[in-house]
């Protein structure tokens, strides 16, 4: 097929640190925290595709001269739009303030090649995507192509959990690129980190579980006041049987008055049920935000 604008992304399946493909079959690259984002580039014009197929272009200018980086007359590439903070380190809360009028450029971080000079590319094995990808672009002040590996996977998640990013991308070496697709052929492996926080509340649950509760309410105490600091909301990682074990459990602390200081946001607050904090969960989270937020928290268990 010929593609066009706009092109759907392939996207990888979840993984965890525990299961690291192994062997030469596969190819690791560092995951970005970002914004997944097409580039399209012909006539030296560049137009920047969100995930969703939205044309951005206009809000990140820093990416205007990109076409003169790109060795070809056309070409269509995938990577992550990324907002690196003062330690170097890619940050989506800065990711989601980028844009026109920010102090801050993003950079694009390219790992593949659907289309070169009006060809698809799409049904050639991954290894062979990389090896046109390159030397077709140069790197720039705002875009770059990260180096990948063969093997050795979990040398890799232990240097990007030491340098605090967010995780590696496992791809089969002769993975073919499937617009739109979900495959087990690329593995999202995340780094996580366990924290212990204070249930202060919940919300209802909606569907099947709209007999327990949707998300709990969690907090983390504030060193020298001894008042609970809201954190944020976790509403993944339980099963049927805890579920409906902490749901009992927090009917029998229900409050009427809210346990955070400050209180949440008044979008929370219309949802909330109160408990009083007397329980602590184990989470996994993937960081604290600047706002002292969880960020993509799941529930491990209860802390003792």
């Amino acid at each position: 097929m010929a593609l066009g604008f706009p092109v759907l992304p392939m996207k990888a399946t979840m993984g965890s640190t525990g299961a690291v493909p192994s062997g030469d079959d596969w190819a690791f690259e560092i995951k970005w925290d970002g914004y997944r984002t097409i580039v399209h580039v012909a006539d030296d014009m560049v137009r920047l595709q969100s995930t969703a197929g939205h044309d951005v272009t206009a809000r990140w200018p820093e990416f205007a001269d990109l076409a003169t980086s790109v060795n070809a007359s056309s070409a269509i590439l995938d990577g992550e739009l990324v907002v690196f903070d003062d330690q170097g380190r890619p940050s989506f809360e800065l990711v989601q303030r980028s844009g026109v009028g920010s102090d801050r450029q993003a950079v694009i971080q390219f790992f593949d090649v659907l289309a070169l000079d009006g060809t698809d590319t799409i049904e050639l094995p991954y290894l062979d995507r990389r090896r046109l990808l390159g030397p077709l672009v140069e790197p720039g002040d705002n875009w770059t192509v990260p180096s990948f590996t063969i093997g050795d996977g979990d040398a890799l998640v232990a240097a990007a959990a030491e340098q605090g990013l967010e995780g590696v991308i496992a791809k089969r070496v002769d993975s073919r690129y499937r617009p739109g697709a979900r495959s087990k052929e690329w593995r999202k492996i995340k780094n996580r980190t366990p924290v212990e926080l204070t249930i202060g509340g919940f919300t209802a649950g909606t569907g099947s579980r709209g007999d327990t509760f949707g998300a709990l309410l969690v907090g983390r105490p504030t060193p020298g006041s001894g008042s609970l600091r809201f954190a944020g909301g976790v509403g993944t990682g339980f099963d049927r049987r805890t579920l409906h074990a902490l749901a009992d459990r927090l009917r029998d602390l229900v409050i009427d008055d809210c346990p955070f200081d400050p209180p949440p946001p008044r979008t929370v607050i219309r949802i909330a049920t109160w408990v009083e904090p007397v329980l602590r969960a184990t989470v996994e989270i993937a960081e604290f935000t600047n706002d002292g937020l969880v960020r993509h928290a799941s529930f491990l268990r209860l802390a003792h």
